[in-house]
């Protein structure tokens, strides 16, 4: 049996993170897989020690819009496939996703959208959500696992950030958001955290403002999402909160294949 480390992290611009000793953690770590999100950059902004590291295929899926969103898969292993996005237009444009099959699983590496800037965004957040369940429960259905991770951008429960009542209202823990996390949950996945975890203030995002991280007044907005029935192959899942260098922290799971 194989174990497979698979990590996930938000860096809030490869290049900033970059300057923060990301290389360095990186090394360090050694996951089978690194998936960031909102790399804000083009392949060929990336700097070039992190454009090719050892041992590693870097994957980018790139926004049209300069200096926006973004994602990048870093992989030891090599995939079978790689797809950037859903075939949606209006989606794939702002290179939220890249996915890629490694035959034992399908791996999402996804960055979805925020819907704090207007009600347009919310709607797009929402039809962003329903575009993608129905991609991976399509996958699903032909019977493949299914992996999911990244910045998911709501707090499914009042368990999974600090002040539940005063952002009630807020993008991020509005009821519709909270609810398609119970339906993804209907659908056959797995919050993996939860399933070893069900302490309160485990948190993988604090707002710069106000001291937050020191306060520890954060958001649980990163996941690792798998089908129910790969979940037996999920032997560990949880949060890095001590990973500096951006706004978020790295989440991660290990699997047994």
């Amino acid at each position: 049996m194989d174990k497979i480390r698979i990590l996930s992290w938000n860096v809030n611009g490869i290049r900033a993170v970059h300057k923060k000793g990301f290389l360095d953690w990186f090394n360090n770590e050694k996951p089978d897989i690194l998936c960031i999100q909102e790399t804000k950059a083009v392949r060929k902004q990336f700097p070039p020690d992190i454009r090719a590291v050892d041992g590693y295929q870097l994957y980018v899926s790139e926004a049209s819009r300069k200096g926006y969103s973004g994602t990048a898969t870093y992989t030891s292993l090599k995939p079978e496939g790689v797809k950037y996005g859903f075939g949606v237009e209006k989606f794939d444009t702002e290179g939220r996703t890249l996915i890629t099959d490694y035959g034992d699983f399908v791996l999402f590496n996804i960055y979805f959208p925020n819907g704090k800037m207007s009600k347009e965004r919310l709607d797009y957040k929402m039809e962003f959500y329903d575009t993608f369940l129905e991609y991976a429960d399509e996958l699903k259905d032909q019977g493949k696992n299914i992996v999911v991770c990244g910045d998911v951008n709501t707090a499914h429960r009042e368990i999974d950030l600090a002040h539940p009542k005063e952002n009630s209202k807020i993008s991020g823990f509005l009821p519709e958001e909270r609810a398609w996390i119970d339906k993804l949950l209907d659908h056959g996945y797995v919050d993996t955290f939860r399933e070893f975890n069900q302490e309160p203030e485990e948190y993988t995002w604090w707002s710069y403002r106000t001291r937050a991280r020191e306060r520890n007044v954060g958001w649980r907005l990163d996941y690792f999402f798998v089908n129910r029935d790969f979940m037996k192959n999920v032997s560990a899942a949880y949060i890095l909160p001590e990973v500096m260098g951006s706004d978020h922290c790295p989440v991660g799971i290990d699997v047994i294949l």
